[in-house]
């Protein structure tokens, strides 16, 4: 797998699981200031789409994982 496929996969993973410990309904609910780090991944999302640089995708990268096109 390539960086910004690893990247992807985290932020999917993050968003899923901050909804489901943040929204009243879930049977998992913790406390709604998990709607925040939803909105910090979907803020860094739009951040790296704009300015084209991820810091995730720089730390993978140094671990070795391939970079992707």
């Amino acid at each position: 797998m390539n960086t910004w496929q690893i990247v992807r996969i985290i932020a999917g993973s993050f968003i899923l699981l901050s909804l489901a410990l943040g929204v009243p309904g879930s049977p998992v609910f913790h406390s709604s200031w998990w709607l925040a780090f939803t909105a910090f991944v979907g803020l860094n999302l739009l951040q790296s789409g704009l300015t084209r640089w991820c810091l995730m995708e720089s730390i993978l990268a140094k671990l070795g994982v391939r970079r992707g096109n």
